[in-house]
């Protein structure tokens, strides 16, 4: 079958040779992530350390200034007790900040992973800020609102046990609350999570607006929801192992020589545990990213035979190199934005007999 715009090669071929154009397993994205972080390092790995840079070290600042030296030499129960909360709140704070990177950075990587289709050359990082930064504001906005509607999806459920810890309420109404809404407040949040998850690749790539990206995402999760929800779990699992042990181990053996460390040896090893989370979710935000793309990508072949209409649309043009110096000449939310005008963003907007049909809800396979 020919490849996009016509290209007489074949399907196994598209994007690197490493992920077929059409619709995928859970292995093959899985697979797919690690191929295009090795296909296109330079532009993966140097978005993701900028981003997990800027996470880690607000975490480490904050943890200093929250925790400081006193709790590693205070022994007595209270401040012990504060000190564990505090780390557990900072973990948690590490984790949300963790989750939002991934979230910012899929919108950053779905252009990347999208050019490989067409483009027999790695994309380069300067191409994918010139991709991405017309969109910047709204990608931002867009991963605060998916990990703000997930976050009160599980505050909302928890807040009677709040209140009633709060109030000294009877002991058994309080752990009656925590029963009930810790587990719904759990589910609602993944729940919230996975449905819209994917607007980050398709307001990056579809040049939707805000709504739109949001809109789009809970329309290409119906009816795969659970598919979607295990493939990130998978992801997840793979994440875990490699960001906190496998990666890490070389950073914590080092951080085993200082004990209790006090003044400038607590910042030398606060600065080894720092680049130790920066090297790991380095490394590990990108395959993360890179799996919800091609969940969006997956999804979008399924649902609306985007391989197929790619393969036989007639008007989208192949896409050409433009100069980096140029500067952006339409405005935001036209066909034409971006600094590189080749028509590239106009393959991924969903043809009209799409939009006509509910973003093509008759056509899921």
């Amino acid at each position: 079958m020919p490849g996009p715009n016509g290209a007489d090669r074949d399907a196994a071929a598209l994007l690197g040779g490493d992920i077929p154009f059409r619709p995928m397993s859970i292995s093959e994205m899985l697979d797919g992530a690690v191929a295009g972080i090795r296909r296109h390092p330079r532009a993966t790995l140097g978005l993701s350390v900028t981003i997990t840079t800027v996470i880690q070290i607000a975490g480490s600042l904050t943890a200093f200034f929250l925790i400081g030296d006193q709790s590693k030499r205070e022994v007595s129960p209270l401040p012990l007790l504060r000190s564990v909360g505090t780390q557990l709140t900072l973990g948690i704070l590490g984790l949300v900040l963790s989750a939002y990177g991934i979230v910012l950075l899929s919108g950053f990587l779905a252009p990347v992973l999208a050019r490989g289709i067409f483009e027999d050359r790695p994309t380069s990082l300067r191409q994918a800020w010139r991709d991405t930064r017309p969109r910047l504001g709204r990608l931002a906005v867009v991963a605060l609102v998916v990990m703000g509607v997930a976050l009160l999806g599980l505050l909302v459920p928890i807040l009677p046990f709040i209140l009633l810890a709060g109030a000294e309420a009877h002991p058994a109404l309080i752990i009656l609350a925590g029963l009930i809404g810790f587990p719904i407040g759990l589910g609602l949040m993944i729940w919230l999570y996975v449905l819209l998850v994917l607007a980050a690749p398709a307001l990056v790539l579809e040049r939707q607006s805000i709504g739109g990206a949001l809109k789009r995402a809970r329309t290409l999760s119906r009816g795969r929801w659970w598919r979607t929800c295990g493939t990130l779990l998978l992801a997840l699992l793979i994440t875990v192992f490699m960001g906190f042990f496998a990666l890490r181990i070389p950073f914590l053996i080092v951080e085993l020589f200082f004990d209790h460390p006090q003044g400038g040896e607590l910042i030398v090893a606060l600065t080894i545990d720092t680049l130790g989370r920066i090297v790991s979710w380095t490394v590990v935000l990108p395959f993360d990213a890179g799996v919800l793309v091609l969940l969006y990508l997956d999804r979008r072949m399924r649902r609306e035979g985007l391989d197929l209409d790619l393969r036989t649309r007639p008007q989208a043009p192949a896409p050409a190199p433009a100069p980096a110096a140029e500067d952006d000449a339409a405005p935001e939310g036209t066909a034409s934005e971006g600094p590189d005008d080749d028509g590239f963003f106009d393959q991924w907007r969903p043809s009209p007999l799409i939009e006509r049909t509910h973003f093509g809800a008759p056509y899921d396979h």
